[in-house]
């Protein structure tokens, strides 16, 4: 798979991803060859480039959600865009409530993880899909955390407005990317503030909830150090972390033409070593909400070799059933002893950040009935080894317990006796 911008695309090449209009109608199915109307379409369409299949590769194995969530994706995109536009001019956005309704109702109430793939980003449309994805993530952050449903619409409503300022940024300063000077954040910040000036009069006006004017404030305001804004109440603050959590997981590995992307993996490591900017309890429920080492994806261990993930571990994402490739054996990270030498370090994604595996070889290493009875044989094992250790140390627990008890007045020599019996009716 490679990426092509929209000037270089030739007849003949075929398409990787679904291509979707505004309104989430597929214009070109995946495995479509282009042709010379076709690329004029793409081209017209606005897109910078398009990803391109190998001649010889095949069409990587999607599901219904996965190709569900790429049309929306495009939906919403178009949708905020419009409603971003419609403030810049100055008027009342028209469908910015029904967005975050919709985001809401859609992907506030899973309850099942979602793989969630990112979309391809230019300076031009960062901030439209960048807002989205956030939104889609704090929605689900939320709804894991258990968080009212009025909170959750705030939370969302934040999240698709509190990077307007963005688009005042100079697009030459936006394509720096990470590389900026004190005079770029500087002038970042103040158009930050300037978007949120813009937005701020249009709260009342379009009946948005009170509160993701607050939560905007707390986000855009937290660098300004001449204005001290109040201190935000514990609700506030809650959303505000889940806000930053999944602003920054989304910065981290969406594919963007000016920095390379890093996996889900490495993201949710640098969350969980920043506990001081981003709570615990934020990043963890973010990884009961995605897919971070699902089955099927294959990783880079801790020793230079590679292995496929047999089963995800719902309690410690990093720490899954995988299948070494090398010596073709299974090991279980959960345990203790294998993971004292043994870890993942990284997963391994294609070019478009999906997970690096084929349908044939998915069916090979997971559908197998043998593998699956060997990996369940493996793991009924090492429960049984843990309950006998456990059962060890209850025996010796309570053996100490008993040699230690003291003899009350009178009872002499049945001491003993009466120690033997207490362990015989406790099975020792």
């Amino acid at each position: 798979m490679q990426f092509v911008r929209a000037d270089e695309l030739k007849p003949g090449m075929r398409l990787a991803k679904p291509i979707y209009n505004r309104t989430g109608v597929l214009l070109y199915e995946r495995n479509t060859k282009l042709t010379v109307q076709g690329i004029s379409s793409i081209q017209n369409f606005g897109l910078i480039g398009i990803f391109i299949l190998e001649p010889a590769e095949p069409v990587p194995p999607l599901t219904e959600e996965e190709l569900e969530f790429e049309q929306f994706q495009t939906i919403y995109m178009f949708q905020l865009r419009d409603n971003m536009d419609q403030l810049q001019k100055n008027q009342i956005p028209s469908t910015l409530s029904a967005l975050a309704d919709d985001i809401q109702k859609r992907y506030g109430g899973l309850d099942h993880k979602l793989n969630f793939t990112q979309n391809l980003r230019s300076s031009s449309d960062y901030v439209y899909k960048h807002s989205i994805s956030v939104a889609i993530l704090s929605a689900m952050i939320a709804n894991e955390l258990h968080i009212s449903g009025a909170d959750q619409l705030a939370l969302i409503t934040a999240a698709l407005l509190y990077d307007f300022g963005y688009l005042y940024v100079p697009q030459a300063l936006l394509e720096k990317g990470g590389d900026l000077t004190d005079q770029d954040q500087s002038q970042i910040q103040m158009n930050l503030e300037r978007g949120y000036e813009l937005i701020r009069p249009r709260f009342e006006e379009c009946e948005l909830p009170r509160a993701s004017l607050t939560l905007i404030q707390q986000i855009v305001f937290r660098k300004n150090t001449s204005l001290r804004i109040k201190a935000p109440s514990e609700q506030i603050r809650r959303l505000t972390d889940i806000l930053l959590t999944a602003d920054r997981f989304d910065r981290m590995t969406a594919m963007n033409l000016n920095q390379t992307p890093v996996s889900e993996m490495a993201a949710m490591t640098y969350l969980r070593e920043q506990s001081d900017f981003y709570p615990p309890f934020v990043v963890t429920a973010l990884a009961e909400c995605i897919h971070i080492l699902p089955t099927g994806a294959c990783v880079d261990l801790s020793d230079g070799e590679k292995a496929l993930v047999l089963q995800e571990n719902s309690a410690d994402f990093t720490c899954p059933m995988v299948l070494k490739f090398s010596n073709n054996t299974i090991y279980d990270l959960s345990d203790p002893s294998v993971r004292r030498r043994l870890k993942v370090t990284d997963i391994m994604k294609t070019m478009d950040n999906r997970i690096s595996i084929d349908e044939e070889t998915l069916k090979h290493f997971v559908a197998d009935d043998s593998i699956r009875e060997t990996a369940e044989r493996f793991r009924r094992q090492k429960q049984r080894i843990a309950r006998r250790r456990q059962q060890r140390e209850q025996q010796k627990s309570m053996n100490t317990l008993l040699d230690g008890v003291s003899v009350l007045p009178g009872e002499g020599s049945g001491n003993t006796s009466a120690k033997r019996t207490a362990k015989g009716r406790l099975g020792m």
